[in-house]
């Protein structure tokens, strides 16, 4: 009896080598094998299964780079230990049906009852995909369904042997082969479900896969989802780089740019001008100095027409600034008539910005009187002698 999905019977072997191997002989799993090269000797006699494999090429198989002496008598014990654990001796067979036969310088296995999931899903990919070539889709389809359902895993998952390998990368191959039928039928039937559950598959057996990220890409930007587009694509340029060392093909990036084209003014919009910087017009009064940077420029003297440090409501002239204003005031003396070295003298502007000073002082500033010891030489703002001109700055 066999089910309708993989084809699996009722044999009194089954085998699976896809993902971790499994033997399992008239319903009991066999897990125990007397000696250490029995197992791979039985497992690539199956894969070879109606062949007479010499004992040279058995010898390559399982001890490769070893002594040819030494490797016979190992050879011999493991087909011995073989025999003991499947019965399956030639001269008295039991209900297994294994028969391990030496002839011609070498053995061959037969086996009369046997399901294994390396040959039959290799029977349904390859009538798979003559039937898409038929043009079959519906047959095509159910046939590579069921052979994607037994690829279970790689081949023997674990070991790494040069045959293994050779026998595992041939049946990935295969598995990838009928995922890229399933996913053009997808694409082409519009399942969006289906087509990411066929790429899921496909970076799960080879996640290098550029063509599969491409229809994720595709498949995203159909639906407007940009910045899924962007995720497949990092991820693949991202594993393309620290795994093999390559870029991403030249037809990932244009598809890439034609779905996610680079950010620009959006449409309607004009853009806004570039705000023009206003030129310094200030003349630069400094002289370059020879000997190092320019030094600072002097102060710019007040006119003598206006004095900043006039108080506010001046009468119209000097007299009558002073009309009010204690003899101490009055009798301020002007720069002019003292001295130039006079310690303790300095100039400050007058009330009225008049003329006179000694040389060297500019128009409109007379001297300081000198502060008395002990006494606030210079009070504060609102503060000053008794009877001094309310509004008047005195010095």
């Amino acid at each position: 009896m066999t089910t309708a999905l993989t084809g699996i019977a009722r044999q009194a072997v089954r085998i699976r080598f896809l993902g971790d191997f499994e033997l399992t002989v008239n319903g009991a799993p066999v897990r125990r094998w007397r000696a250490g090269k029995a197992r791979g000797l039985f497992q690539y006699l199956v894969i070879h299964r109606g062949q007479t494999l010499t004992r040279d090429r058995l010898y390559e198989v399982l001890w490769p780079g070893c002594d040819r002496s030494a490797g016979g008598s190992s050879l011999k014990v493991a087909a011995h230990a073989l025999r003991r654990v499947l019965d399956a001796h030639p001269d008295s067979p039991h209900e297994s049906g294994i028969r391990l036969h030496y002839r011609d310088f070498g053995y061959v296995l037969d086996i009369a009852e046997l399901w294994s999931d390396v040959d039959r899903f290799q029977e349904l990919v390859h009538s798979g995909l003559r039937a898409a070539g038929a043009g079959d889709r519906g047959a095509a389809r159910e046939r590579l369904r069921s052979a994607v359902g037994l690829y279970a895993g790689e081949f023997l998952r674990g070991e790494n042997a040069d045959w293994v390998v050779e026998q595992r990368e041939y049946l990935r191959s295969l598995a990838l082969r009928a995922l890229d039928v399933l996913r053009a039928d997808a694409v082409e039937r519009d399942d969006f479900p289906e087509l990411i559950e066929i790429c899921r598959r496909t970076l799960g057996i080879d996640r290098h896969h550029e063509e599969t990220y491409r229809a994720l890409m595709a498949a995203h930007g159909r639906r407007g989802e940009l910045a899924c587009v962007r995720n497949w694509y990092e991820l693949c340029a991202r594993r393309l780089r620290d795994d093999l060392g390559v870029a991403p093909s030249a037809e990932t990036e244009r598809l890439l740019a034609a779905l996610v084209p680079p950010a620009g003014p959006r449409p309607g919009l004009r853009p806004r001008p570039a705000r023009r910087a206003r030129p310094d017009t200030r003349a630069d009064t400094r002289a370059p100095s020879p000997a190092g940077p320019a030094t600072r420029p002097a102060p710019a003297t007040w006119p003598a027409s206006w004095s900043p440090l006039r108080p506010v409501g001046r009468p119209a002239s000097r007299a009558a600034a002073q009309a009010g204003a204690p003899a101490a005031v009055r009798a301020a003396p002007r720069a002019d008539a003292l001295p130039a070295s006079r310690p303790g003298v300095r100039a400050v502007p007058s009330a009225d910005g008049g003329p006179g000073g000694p040389a060297g002082t500019p128009a409109g500033f007379r001297p300081a009187a000198p502060a008395a010891a002990g006494a606030d030489a210079w009070p504060r703002a609102g503060r000053g002698p008794a009877g001094a001109v309310p509004g008047a700055r005195i010095q």
